[in-house]
C-alpha cells in the first residue's frame, strides 16, 4: 500500500530536518513548480512533494471521475500521503486550489499539520455580490470551460500569461503553457470546473490550524479583497500583501514569497 501511495502521486521526499514541509501545487502545475523555494528549506525541513492524480507523473491509471469530481478527491490525496508517510506537524505550503485542499484536510484531519502557508488563496472565485468579490461571474468560467473543451491549446495559450503575468520574464509563461499542455484535456476540463466552481467559504470558521496567507498585490485570479475576505474568516490567520503580481509568486518572486514564509515560520516556533 506504502508503495502504491508513493508511485500514485509520485511522492518525492529529500532534506535534513525532521519536521516535515509538505507543497501541493495548483491547479493545471506540478511538483517542479517549487523548485525555486525548497532549496531554501531543505536544510531544516524534510521537504515532501507530490502530484495529484492526473498531474504531473502521476499514475493516470489511479484516476477515477467520482473520486476527482469534488475538491474531497484531492484531499484524499494530500490525507493519503500523510498517513503513509505517518506525518504530524505538517507545514502545509499550498497554491492556488490546494490551499483550499489544505485547508479541507486540516479540518478533517488537524492533528497532522501544525501550519498551512496559503500562496494565492481563493475559497470562491465566482463574485456573490455585494458581499463577496470573487473576481470571475458565473458566466466567466463557463465560457473558460467551454473553451477548455472546444480548444485546449487555445486556451492554454491564452490563460497561462493571464495567470503568470510578469511578461519580463516569458521563460515563466512559456513553462506554465507547457504544464497545462502536457495534462489530459479531460481530466485538466474536470479539475478546472471542479476548481473555479467550488465554494468553500462555508469551511473558513471550521479551520483550527493557523494559517499565512500570501496574498499578491495584483492577480487576476485571486483579487486583493479575497485575501482580505480569508483574513477576516479564517481564525488565526495572517495575511501578507506581497509587491509580486501574477498568481504564482513562488515562481515570478521566489525571494520574496521565502522570505515572508520563514519570517512567519520564525516567528512561530519562537512563541
Amino acid at each position: 500500500m506504502v508503495s502504491n501511495i508513493i508511485s500514485r502521486n509520485n511522492v518525492t521526499i529529500f532534506g535534513r530536518g525532521k519536521q516535515p514541509m509538505l507543497f501541493a501545487h495548483g491547479f493545471g502545475c506540478d511538483q517542479n513548480m517549487w523548485r525555486f523555494l525548497t532549496p531554501d528549506f531543505e536544510n531544516d525541513y524534510k521537504i515532501v512533494l507530490f502530484d495529484y492524480v492526473g498531474s504531473g507523473k502521476s499514475d493516470l491509471n489511479a484516476y477515477s471521475v467520482e473520486r476527482y469530481s469534488e475538491l474531497n478527491g484531492y484531499v484524499k490525496d494530500v490525507l493519503d500521503i500523510c498517513e503513509t508517510l505517518d506525518l504530524t506537524n505538517v507545514i502545509f505550503v499550498g497554491h492556488s486550489v490546494s490551499s483550499m485542499i489544505g485547508i479541507l484536510a486540516s479540518i478533517q484531519a488537524p492533528h497532522r499539520f501544525e501550519r498551512l502557508i496559503l500562496i494565492a488563496p481563493s475559497p470562491c472565485y465566482i463574485n456573490d455580490l455585494p458581499n463577496y468579490l470573487g473576481g470571475f461571474e458565473r458566466a466567466d468560467i463557463e465560457e473558460l470551460l467551454d473553451i477548455m473543451e472546444k480548444n485546449y491549446i487555445g486556451w492554454a495559450s491564452f490563460f497561462a500569461p493571464v495567470i503568470m503575468r510578469n511578461e519580463e520574464r516569458p521563460e515563466l509563461i512559456n513553462e506554465l503553457e507547457t504544464s497545462f499542455c502536457s495534462t489530459d484535456p479531460v481530466i485538466a476540463r474536470r479539475f478546472g470546473e471542479v476548481t473555479f466552481f467550488s465554494d468553500n467559504r462555508g469551511d473558513l470558521p471550521k479551520v483550527t490550524v493557523p494559517s499565512l496567507l500570501l496574498q499578491c498585490s495584483e492577480d487576476a485570479i485571486a483579487p486583493i479583497e479575497v485575501g482580505h475576505y480569508l483574513h477576516h474568516h479564517l481564525p488565526e490567520s495572517t495575511l501578507q500583501i506581497i509587491k509580486a503580481t501574477g498568481h504564482c509568486p513562488h515562481m515570478s518572486h521566489p525571494e520574496e514569497s521565502i522570505h515572508f514564509i520563514k519570517e512567519y515560520l520564525t516567528a512561530a516556533h519562537a512563541t
